[in-house]
């Protein structure tokens, strides 16, 4: 039977690890110090964040990266996306040819902007790197864990790898689909939550079901079109990753980024929210990394700028918000920079 090592004990991480322990897979969960090991071996997850979650005797909590990693056919990295480089580097030196490494992080690193699988490809031995995959999708882990249907994708340059993750990962109510657009399918996962963010905050301000509709989808367009800058496949960002997790991460109140954006709403400083919160709101770091890469680029990204005003520059959220469902109305592609023009008239005529 396949064995697996979950770095991180996010409430992802841990889900992940209920999930494939369930499945009959050996699963070792690591925990960065002996007193959290000994605290979830004890007492199990926090009740707050984890109820009624009982760790089965295939699942195992260490300390030890060596008893973690030893003999593993898979790695599951479930960190914060900014201390992703930091986890990379404390295993790399357990990795070898066979064992898959898995990013299910969703957002970029500030400073170099950089998506997870380039991060871990920056740190790990080259002869690795084709075994990187990514995970995403509209997976919010308490329906997850109740055992409801849910799907999402993984992606692996190499198909035959994306297959193998694929395989791994699925169970009877986690179907896990394939793709090869690795730029797609993280960029989907990240730009989500600035989206996110800004629908909590129409959602806070009341406006309804209809300026909802309208925000997430600008927001979808100008997650393709950034997308497409980076060199991802804009489709993809229709797919699960993308359309399946933004609709998920916009209209459920189990997501982290949609709270954040509806408490800002109501005077609460980001300093409070994010103190107040158990989980990472990644859409809060992932902003700052998507401004960057829009000044880089020269591409147009209102709603990434009228966020990210919102967050860092103390910008009302009702000032945002009506600016840009009040924008002047073009054709819908149209954008500085976004190309996306001339992808579907090429995708007309091939």
């Amino acid at each position: 039977m396949p064995k697996v090592a979950i770095i991180g004990t996010t409430t992802w991480g841990i889900t992940l690890g209920m999930v494939l322990a369930h499945k009959g897979l050996e699963v070792r969960l690591w925990a960065r110090t002996e007193k959290e090991a000994s605290k979830l071996r004890d007492k199990g997850p926090d009740p707050h964040l984890l109820p009624g979650v009982t760790f089965p005797p295939q699942l195992s909590v260490t300390s030890s990266l060596s008893e973690a990693l030893a003999y593993v056919n898979a790695i599951i990295l479930a960190v914060p996306s900014q201390s992703m480089r930091q986890n990379i580097l404390s295993v790399k030196y357990y990795l070898n040819k066979s064992m898959l490494v898995v990013s299910a992080a969703k957002g970029l690193e500030i400073g170099s902007n950089k998506r997870m699988s380039e991060v871990i490809a920056e740190e790990i031995d080259p002869r690795f790197q084709s075994n990187i995959c990514v995970l995403s999708g509209p997976n919010l882990y308490k329906e997850v864990l109740r055992g409801l249907p849910a799907s999402a994708v993984v992606a692996a340059e190499n198909g035959a790898i994306a297959k193998q993750a694929q395989k791994l990962l699925t169970t009877p109510n986690f179907c896990v689909y394939t793709n090869t657009d690795v730029v797609g399918v993280e960029l989907g996962g990240a730009l989500k939550n600035i989206v996110a963010l800004g629908a909590g905050m129409v959602d806070g301000l009341g406006y309804g079901d209809n300026a909802k509709a309208a925000f997430v989808t600008r927001g979808l367009t100008e997650m393709a079109a950034l997308g497409f800058a980076l060199g991802a496949n804009p489709l993809t960002l229709s797919g699960l990753a993308g359309l399946g997790d933004l609709i998920a991460t916009c209209a459920s109140p189990l997501s982290r980024n949609h709270y954040v954006g509806v408490e800002l709403t109501k005077g609460r400083s980001l300093e409070e929210i994010t103190a107040s919160m158990a989980g990472v709101a990644e859409g809060v770091s992932t902003t700052v990394a998507v401004w960057n890469l829009a000044q880089q680029l020269g591409l147009e990204m209102p709603i990434a700028e009228k966020i990210y005003q919102v967050l860092y520059n103390g910008v009302e959220p009702r000032q945002a918000i009506v600016e840009l469902l009040g924008a002047g109305g073009r054709h819908e592609l149209a954008g500085r920079k976004w190309r996306l023009f001339s992808f579907f008239r090429h995708q007309r005529h091939s």
